[in-house]
């Protein structure tokens, strides 16, 4: 652990800076080592400019949370590039279960966020504004597919389709995550595009391609 010097720098800097110090922290010492103080020193900054930023731990934390989420979504939609429906879709797939958005960090900082979902609402709200943001790329690109290969569904099949492949993408995630070594000998990027290729209707062979 290293602390950095302070420098001033604009708001929207010390704030990215301020959460990008409570995600380390987390990763390294759970969410109850994550304090004021511990933040504070990472960012080389003082406990009160925290408080001046945040007010309190329980902001600063959910703000951390809403940066955690909204990167890995980024990561994973980038992973999607240019091209038809059924590339970008398969390179959303590719993206979401190999790293940066699959590792360990993630994880371990995920499973100390997702602990207070259910206890605290600010995290309940940032949570299902996460996962809403996330399933409404999987829809859209699902909706785009079925389109593209000339077919109709309605928006509630799409939808389903959705929330079915999301909770796929959650379980591998995790299962990558944790570097198991059942995982560690499988082409966890096969698996993942097969088991969407099957749920949509497409061959697996043709979805990987």
């Amino acid at each position: 652990m290293t602390r950095k010097v302070f420098h001033h720098e604009p708001e929207a800097v010390r704030q990215n800076d301020l959460i990008a110090a409570t995600l380390d922290s987390i990763a390294e010492l759970g969410l109850a080592g994550a304090t004021v103080r511990e933040v504070a020193f990472r960012a080389g900054v003082t406990p009160g400019l925290i408080r001046r930023y945040f007010d309190n731990k329980e902001r600063l934390v959910a703000a951390a949370y809403r940066s955690f989420i909204a990167d890995l979504t980024a990561a994973a939609e980038a992973g999607c590039g240019e091209g038809s429906a059924h590339s970008r879709l398969a390179g959303l797939i590719r993206a979401s279960v190999t790293g940066p958005v699959a590792d360990s960090r993630a994880l371990s900082i995920w499973a100390a966020f997702i602990g207070t979902v259910h206890s605290d609402p600010a995290m309940a709200t940032v949570h299902r504004e996460g996962y809403q943001a996330f399933r409404g790329i999987i829809e859209q690109l699902v909706g785009e597919v079925i389109s593209e290969r000339g077919e109709t569904a309605a928006k509630a099949e799409i939808r389903s389709h959705a929330i079915v492949l999301n909770a796929l993408l959650d379980g591998l995630w995790i299962e990558i995550s944790m570097g198991g070594d059942d995982f560690s000998r499988l082409d966890v990027v096969r698996v993942a595009l097969d088991s969407v290729a099957t749920l949509l209707g497409i061959d697996p062979a043709e979805f990987r391609n």
